[in-house]
């Protein structure tokens, strides 16, 4: 008998019927609930899927490959930035502890370096006071913390208002080079200029050009029908006011009221104005307007101040009587203390040609003390410097 597969339709035995398998039945639509799959068998339940073997799975490899290259590509870049944000997974602990140690061991280290370095800080300054505390200029320094600068002063004379008063006055004679050693007592002089008609008062011109003034000559008021010099005078105290700004001290050697308009513009241009006159014949409205007005007959007194000098040889009498001056010009000037700088700065300002060599004395401390035997000065010993300082006279007239 043929098989029942190779039999024609309708021509099925009992046999092929017994030994066909019978259909099976239609499943039921729907899926199973979770009461019917826990009361099926083992047997009833979903067969899970196979594993897939290595031929398969290289298939599906192959097969994402295309489509999981975009996203590794952008995926890659991140991956490696949180790599080197955290570390390996492994070594996580060790290294962080180990990461900790090292911060640690900074911090003490930048600790240790800051108080090194305020240990430093503080030597430098202990020392800096030291140093600061031995120079022997401290004791003389304002309260601003800045030594005063030297004055540059300009002086303006009006001569025929000076010498008329000065002819009316006590003194009877007017000598410049009193005017112009109490000015060396404020600082240098650098403009010097002195107005009048020459031919009329030429008996001044050899003391003013032994002085290094300027002459400006203005010819006569019945000439010009008005006062040149006092014109010219204002006109050139302006142009150097605005001129030369290291003019700090104008002085204006007259009484005459005038000027002082030329007084008030000075001083508006941040200049110290110093007048100097005579006393019957200056004016109380330029008296006032000034910072400092000195009367003549003053200047004329102070020269007679100082201890005398008996006894001594030509040389030694000269210098003395600088020595003398220089001091009394300090004492005008209101300098707490004489250092032997201060001194000596002042006597070459008297005399520039000053030098303690010439008058047989190695160095000017040994000038001070020879002073001090022959009963010129009295000196001591400045306790923080060490340094020799006058601490006035050793006797008066």
């Amino acid at each position: 008998m043929s098989p029942w597969w190779l039999r024609p339709p309708g021509d099925e035995s009992d046999d092929a019927q017994t030994t066909r398998p019978a259909p099976a039945e239609p499943a039921a639509e729907g899926p199973a609930t979770i009461a019917e799959l826990l009361a099926a068998e083992p047997a009833d339940l979903p067969a899970e899927e196979p594993e897939e073997g290595p031929a398969e799975a290289a298939e599906h490899a192959q097969e994402a490959a295309p489509a999981d290259a975009e996203g590794e590509a952008e995926e890659a870049p991140r991956r490696r930035r949180r790599r080197r944000r955290r570390p390996r997974r492994g070594a996580a602990p060790d290294e962080g502890a180990e990461l900790a140690a090292r911060r640690s061991a900074a911090v003490a280290d930048e600790e240790d370096d800051d108080d090194e370095d305020d240990e430093e800080e503080n030597d430098y300054e202990s020392l800096a006071r030291e140093i600061l505390g031995s120079l022997p200029v401290a004791a003389s320094v304002p309260r601003g913390g800045r030594e005063p600068e030297e004055r540059k002063i300009a002086m303006f004379c009006d001569l025929e208002n000076i010498a008329l008063g000065v002819r009316d006055s006590e003194v009877k004679r007017f000598d410049i080079s009193l005017v112009l050693e109490r000015l060396l007592e404020k600082g240098k002089i650098i403009v010097k200029r002195a107005y009048a008609d020459w031919e009329r008062y030429s008996e001044f011109k050899v003391a003013f050009h032994e002085a290094a003034i300027e002459l400006i000559d203005i010819p006569q008021r019945r000439y010009t029908g008005k006062n040149s010099a006092d014109i010219k005078m204002v006109v050139d105290a302006m142009d150097l006011c605005y001129a030369k700004e290291h003019l700090d001290t104008f002085v204006v050697l007259s009484g005459d009221s005038d000027f002082s308009p030329l007084v008030s513009k000075l001083k508006e241009n941040n200049k110290y104005v110093i007048g100097i006159g005579v006393k019957n014949s200056s004016s109380n409205l330029l008296v006032d307007n000034c910072d400092e007005f000195i009367y003549y007959e003053d200047v004329w007194r102070d020269r007679e101040k100082g201890p005398e000098l008996t006894g001594l040889t030509k040389k030694k009498a000269e210098v003395f009587t600088l020595l003398i001056d220089s001091i009394v010009a300090l004492q005008r000037e209101n300098k707490d203390v004489f250092w032997g700088s201060l001194i000596k700065q002042t006597m070459q300002r008297k005399k520039p040609s000053f030098n303690e060599g010439y008058y047989g004395y190695s160095t000017f401390t040994e000038l001070l003390q020879d002073a001090e035997r022959h009963k010129v000065v009295t000196l001591r010993k400045d306790q923080r410097s060490g340094t020799i300082v006058v601490s006035g006279f050793a006797k008066r007239k």
